[in-house]
């Protein structure tokens, strides 16, 4: 009998675009593995990185840029506002939870999500007068806001001026530390994911593409502006909450640019307007980064080449270069 060639996922996309029928466990390993790959990543990695207690400390720090990664993408990608002050919502969660921990003594499990709902609405109602404004104009606004609670906390030397919150409480245990971090970061990626298949993804893309066509349609696309900007900032807060409580110190340098620039990078690399290519990007940088402290001042020469490489041979992104690729298997079938 001939064979021929075919696309492992031919079968698939022939019934429906979007998957309700599958007819082989071939085709259910092929549509899971790409997120056991994550899922593993995220819940098994800790787990063999038990034999260094710094690079489960990298871990975390990979998460926490995940975590401002994702949120730039959504905002960004899906809503059209290129926010370049992701440092804001790292500072603002930062400092709240540690002011409610230290401050008023709340415990961890209280300050973190406190934090992180409050610090949205105050990042959210300090976006709101921008959002009139539309590309570079935006961009160049939201980056002076982390610069403008710097000088304010410096100037008026407030929650602990120049020498930051001490006194901190941190996490029992490592594995906690992690595992909550973790499973946090998964949440936060996947909802995104599937509000973006959501009405209100719909909505928040239309708003990208046309806001007048959204305006006509009876909807005032400032209101969803303001919904996509309180999910990014709460993903964010709760990042700057998380690592004020790793570090168990909060101080001006949450506000520093790495947390905006580093988001951007990923982002780019790893492809945008995807979510988990903001992940595959940060999850690159991140470790990459401290592989290179051992070279020294030549640290940032290599860094800054491997990125322009990528950047100039992958501009479409590193995830969708590897979805391609992976769509591309093929499989013999008898004709």
């Amino acid at each position: 009998m001939a064979k021929r060639k075919e696309r492992l996922d031919r079968g698939i996309k022939v019934r429906a675009d979007s998957i309700y029928l599958i007819s082989s466990w071939e085709e259910i390993l092929y549509l899971s593995f790409p997120r056991i790959l994550v899922f593993s990543f995220f819940l098994l990695l800790p787990f063999f990185l038990s034999f260094s207690g710094y690079w489960q400390k990298v871990f975390c720090i990979t998460c926490i840029y995940i975590l401002i990664s994702i949120s730039f993408d959504f905002l960004a990608n899906f809503t059209g506002l290129v926010c370049l002050g992701s440092s804001l919502f790292i500072g603002i969660g930062g400092y709240f939870s540690g002011w409610l921990n230290s401050a008023i003594h709340l415990p961890i499990f209280l300050s973190i999500p406190i934090a992180t709902i409050g610090g949205a609405i105050f990042c959210t109602l300090l976006i709101i007068p921008t959002l009139s404004l539309r590309g570079v104009y935006f961009a160049i606004v939201t980056l002076m806001l982390p610069l403008l609670m710097t000088r304010i906390i410096e100037a008026l030397a407030i929650l602990g001026g120049t020498n930051g919150l001490v006194g901190i409480e941190g996490f029992s245990s490592i594995w906690i530390q992690i595992y909550v971090l973790s499973i946090i970061t998964l949440f936060f990626i996947f909802a995104l994911r599937r509000i973006s298949g959501e009405d209100i993804g719909i909505l928040i893309k239309a708003v990208k593409d046309n806001d007048q066509s959204v305006k006509a349609s009876g909807i005032n696309p400032v209101n969803v502006k303001i919904i996509s900007v309180f999910i990014s900032s709460l993903i964010g807060c709760f990042a700057g909450a998380y690592l004020t409580h790793m570090y168990m110190w909060a101080g001006m340098s949450m506000f520093a640019l790495d947390f905006s620039i580093i988001p951007i990078a990923a982002t780019v690399i790893g492809g945008g307007g995807t979510i988990f290519g903001a992940m595959l990007g940060a999850i690159i940088l991140v470790p990459l980064s401290e592989i290179l402290r051992d070279f020294g001042t030549l640290r940032i020469v290599i860094y800054s080449l491997i990125l322009t490489i990528v950047i100039v041979y992958k501009s479409e992104g590193i995830l969708n270069f590897l979805s391609r690729k992976y769509h591309q298997f093929e499989r013999w079938i008898e004709v």
